[in-house]
């Protein structure tokens, strides 16, 4: 699984980029968010969060600026019925991922259904399943009610994106920081990881 990449950009449109590593021009795949915010020039040195999606017929490269926006297409791919990668890139091209949190917590399908190629059905499927089955729009809402989103609550919003239940995810986390409470949110989910691996 290639989870990142490092190199230089070769060609960069909107929704794609080439990025030269070792010789090697990876065709990457990414939401206008990223693109937005890494601003990238022909020669410019890139780093990308990625994922690589395999299906019988292709390999396909995503990639993203940042840990929350990876975490939320692995969310909406992974956890919401009949959402594919195209869907949950055009909800990251569509808003940034604190608004589309907050829409989910709120249950605003109006303002989902407005993203491009996101019907209504399918915005009030995302919104059902992410609060019901996965816990994910709770934890969502804690986070923005305490001023500062804590390391514990961006660690176990990781987790439940890799698969894990909230119950055992908010478990591991707990027991992290009850032994340091400074831990960054990298060493409460490696420390997650271990106990819920072991």
């Amino acid at each position: 699984m290639i989870a990142r990449l490092r190199g230089e950009v070769l060609e960069a449109l909107p929704n794609r980029l080439v990025v030269d590593v070792n010789g090697v021009g990876y065709l990457v795949h990414v939401p206008l968010s990223t693109y937005d915010k890494l601003n990238p020039l022909v020669g410019d040195a890139i780093d990308l969060r990625t994922h690589l999606h395999i299906r019988e017929n292709a390999q396909t490269l995503y990639g993203f600026a940042t840990d929350s926006e990876r975490d939320m297409f692995l969310l909406l791919i992974d956890r919401v019925s009949g959402i594919g990668p195209a869907i949950a890139m055009a909800v990251l091209s569509g808003m940034p991922v604190e608004h589309f949190k907050t829409c989910v917590v709120n249950s605003e399908v109006a303002a989902l259904s407005k993203i491009k190629g996101l019907g209504k059905k399918t915005a009030e499927r995302i919104v059902l399943e992410l609060k019901d089955k996965v816990g994910v729009a709770e934890s969502w809402k804690a986070a923005s009610e305490s001023e500062v989103p804590s390391a514990g609550t961006d660690a176990e919003m990781a987790l439940i994106g890799l698969g894990y239940k909230q119950v055992e995810a908010r478990k591991a986390v707990k027991k992290i920081l009850d032994e340091d409470a400074s831990a960054s949110v990298e060493e409460v989910l490696r420390g997650a990881l271990r106990l819920l691996n072991s």
